[in-house]
């Protein structure tokens, strides 16, 4: 299981990451939403497909007996009725949205405690398939999720010519031997 620090660490190289993405990826509309044959389309479709999964997960999360307050601006958001729907037709609209959530995911994290973790929470998924699974595991699946999602959108921005450079969560891990 995850601690508490774990998931804070998770989610400053969430917000590092999508903060380095976003600023490399100031390409023409055209050039965003150009399809790439990517699984959500193009650059745009996967960055969209995140900030979806994102609210989508948060949503869930904010069902924790705990409450989480940092959760309130999300709980606000309609839910998006697809994993693909669009939330917006731009990168620029899109990015507003996503320092949003990541200001709302790191000050969650902040939020949670130990015995939070531990929690067994319900939740439907998107095919209306209802489950029940560890907090903790849940959360890592998030972070996960972006991860996988933004190795992706690395990849679009590299055949449109864009390095946005060394990506690895290690470079948020601080030296201890320092």
């Amino acid at each position: 299981m995850p601690t508490v620090a774990d998931l804070q660490l998770l989610a400053d190289y969430n917000a590092w990451m999508n903060q380095r993405l976003y600023e490399a990826a100031n390409l023409p509309s055209a050039d965003a939403d150009a399809p790439r044959g990517a699984f959500f389309g193009s650059l745009l479709g996967t960055l969209n497909h995140i900030a979806v999964g994102d609210i989508i997960w948060l949503k869930r999360f904010a069902a924790h007996p705990a409450g989480y307050p940092a959760l309130d601006p999300v709980r606000m958001l309609p839910t998006p009725p697809a994993l693909n729907h669009p939330l917006f037709p731009d990168l620029a609209s899109l990015a507003a949205l996503r320092k949003e959530l990541d200001q709302a995911i790191m000050l969650w994290t902040a939020q949670i405690t130990e015995p939070d973790l531990a929690f067994s929470l319900p939740y439907t998924n998107s095919r209306g398939i209802a489950a029940r699974r560890n907090f903790g595991s849940l959360v890592l699946h998030f972070f996960n999720h972006q991860t996988h999602h933004r190795g992706q959108a690395t990849t679009l921005l590299s055949q449109a010519g864009v390095d946005i450079g060394p990506t690895d969560l290690l470079l948020r891990i601080p030296d201890l031997q320092a």
